[in-house]
């Protein structure tokens, strides 16, 4: 017999489920986004699966945990569940949740999130952990809107459908935590990319793992790059975590294409992004065959134009090889002033060590 827990938020109703939720469960896990991501979920779902999950959620109330049934509070529409699991040795719970594809896109995940939280807290819990994986992007922005803290990656935590080792980010709740929604510092591009007609950028992805190895194996591409070229697993992973680093504010890492074919011309990125200072720094590179046609001027201006207007960055800087003369002169193209020069800073292929010219560009003052 389950509970008669009910927790209301006023949009949102969250109950334990019934049987009468059944056809509506089958429904909700029968599309490809939550396949993807919850790699254990049978395919095809059907009516006995969501039997199974039924009785699953009666031994959670049972163990201490709990698992709800999200519906609409003013049609009685079901829109998804969220469960905790019972506390483990030390006491922690943890929690999870999946929202039907006619629900997604509306709050529905972090109102839930949030309601059964709070609820777990008045009943005693003292502290609630949140995986997701680091490509999970509705995910993660639901851990950070329902007041989780990251504390870290848990590495290769479980392996995807197609066997593929995934990565998770590690975030928590306690009792004491305000449980006020993480400040977004690197906000999300509006309709996903930036676009003059010319080029366009859009967030590093893992389709780009081919082309990005192609153009790191480039000379002259590399001959400027600090360190080693990076190897497939590497490029891989960089492009897996972009839309994560992107969210938590870390780094923005992108592709740049060429917007008339969408073939990958090169690649951009603001790192060392640093919120006490109101700074980070811009890199990028670009495939021979796309030089000489003013592509990486158009980022370089496309991505600093964003940033001034979407951010709190008061200072964007650029290092370049005192060598790198085609780089220097798309800085200079879009404005950006020289600043200062550290001497051998950068290590080269042969050994020899380059100076670095330090430029910046600041804010635009308002006229």
């Amino acid at each position: 017999m389950l509970p008669r827990e009910v927790i209301s938020t006023g949009a949102l109703i969250l109950r334990p489920p019934s049987r009468e939720d059944l056809p509506a469960i089958v429904r909700a896990s029968s599309d490809d986004e939550t396949a993807r991501f919850l790699y254990r979920l049978p395919i095809p779902y059907t009516l006995d699966d969501a039997a199974g999950y039924l009785a699953m959620a009666q031994r959670r109330w049972a163990e201490g945990g709990a698992e709800f049934t999200i519906v609409d509070a003013g049609s009685g529409q079901y829109l998804g569940a969220v469960g905790l699991r019972s506390p483990d040795e030390r006491g922690a719970l943890s929690i999870g949740y999946r929202v039907a594809e006619w629900a997604r896109g509306k709050g529905v995940a972090t109102a839930a999130t949030r309601a059964a939280s709070e609820w777990a807290f008045d009943k005693g819990a003292r502290r609630i952990e949140l995986h997701a994986e680091v490509e999970n992007m509705p995910s993660l922005r639901v851990a950070y809107a329902a007041g989780y803290v990251q504390e870290g990656i848990a590495r290769e935590r479980t392996r995807t459908r197609d066997g593929r080792a995934a990565d998770f980010v590690a975030f928590a709740r306690l009792a004491a935590d305000s449980g006020e929604p993480a400040e977004q510092y690197l906000p999300l591009l509006d309709g996903g990319e930036l676009s003059d007609g010319v080029v366009r950028l859009a967030q590093l992805a893992p389709r780009d793992v081919g082309d990005f190895l192609a153009m790191v194996g480039e000379e002259s591409v590399s001959r400027w790059m600090i360190g080693p070229v990076p190897t497939a697993d590497v490029v891989e992973r960089r492009c897996r975590y972009a839309g994560y680093w992107w969210l938590s504010g870390q780094r923005a890492e992108l592709a740049i294409r060429d917007a008339a074919t969408d073939a990958f011309a090169g690649h951009i990125q603001l790192v060392q992004v640093t919120p006490s200072l109101g700074q980070a720094m811009v890199g990028y590179s670009l495939r021979p065959s796309f030089r000489g046609r003013g592509f990486m001027t158009r980022a370089v201006r496309l991505l600093v134009d964003w940033a001034f207007a979407n951010t709190a960055l008061h200072r964007i800087v650029a290092g370049t090889d005192v060598a790198n003369d085609a780089s220097q002169r798309v800085l200079q193209r879009v404005g950006f002033t020289r600043e200062s020069l550290q001497r051998e800073l950068f290590p080269r292929p042969d050994g020899t060590r380059g100076d670095d010219v330090e430029w910046l560009l600041l804010r635009p003052r308002l006229s």
